[in-house]
């Protein structure tokens, strides 16, 4: 269960990959499902993410908001309880990140994160607390392109398919609380994938990995597929992650609000 929690986190934080090409549209809203698979266990539903962008002032001024929201199915909430919120506010103008909130419920554990962004000096105050551990602090340098992940699902979107060469790797820089994250990609080509309850979609595939806390280390990092929309939208339509026995899925299964038609689905 270790794993699914992570790939239920992961999943928000990592939807960004590596493009879509609407920056931030309030009202837009993305659903997904998470699922198990295994030659015993064909396809088990575990957990469900959604995705919203609205508007709301914050500390006196306009800004973008988005939430990110895992949670496992009820079914599963006996053995294994999860409720991971993530929350960032985003300047308009700039659309560089103000200030991020995490509060994470996971069985006993719990974890309340903030960064606070500031961009004139570059550099960003993150603070954070877990359950029964006293409030550490940290101040982390920052690059024009180093953000937290869910901002990163947004900065992303703006990036054209056609800036991406099969084959070719990149890296992205997540902040988390005390140290940056590199999750390198490589873009793959296109694709035709099915996905449940939606039809087929025409697909934009990436192959990604998520180093560990030791900076460049991949060693012990989360490996997963992601494909996403070629159309205007660029959505994340499904994810895939291998784990020891099996693999965890994440699939998109419901949406509203989109800036764009949705003009990857083949009908």
């Amino acid at each position: 269960m270790t794993r699914t929690k992570t790939l239920l986190t992961a999943l928000l934080l990592l939807l960004a990959a590596p493009l879509a090409a609407q920056l931030y549209h309030p009202g837009e809203v993305l659903d997904y499902r998470v699922s198990y698979r295994a030659k015993m266990f064909p396809n088990t539903e575990i957990g469900a993410v959604q995705i919203a962008t609205s508007e709301e002032e914050f500390e006196g001024k306009p800004c973008y908001k988005v939430i990110g929201e895992g949670r496992t199915l009820p079914t599963y909430r006996w053995f294994f309880n999860l409720v991971d919120i993530y929350t960032v506010h985003v300047d308009p103008d700039s659309l560089r990140p103000v200030h991020f909130r995490s509060d994470l419920h996971e069985g006993d554990y719990t974890f309340r994160s903030t960064y606070r962004y500031d961009w004139e000096q570059m550099r960003v105050h993150t603070r954070w607390q877990s359950r029964q551990r006293p409030i550490r602090e940290k101040v982390l340098p920052l690059t024009r392109e180093s953000m937290d992940a869910i901002s990163l699902f947004f900065s992303l979107r703006s990036a054209e398919a056609e800036q991406f060469r099969a084959g070719e790797p990149r890296t992205l820089q997540m902040v988390l609380q005390d140290t940056v994250r590199h999750l390198h990609f490589r873009f793959l080509g296109r694709e035709e994938k099915k996905i449940r309850n939606l039809g087929r979609f025409r697909t934009l595939k990436f192959d990604c990995q998520l180093g560990t806390s030791e900076g460049f280390s991949f060693t012990d990092g989360t490996v997963f597929t992601i494909w996403i929309s070629d159309d205007e939208n660029k959505i994340p339509l499904y994810l895939e992650s291998p784990v020891r026995i099996g693999s965890i899925n994440a699939y998109l299964s419901g949406y509203k609000g989109l800036k764009y038609p949705l003009k990857s689905r083949i009908k």
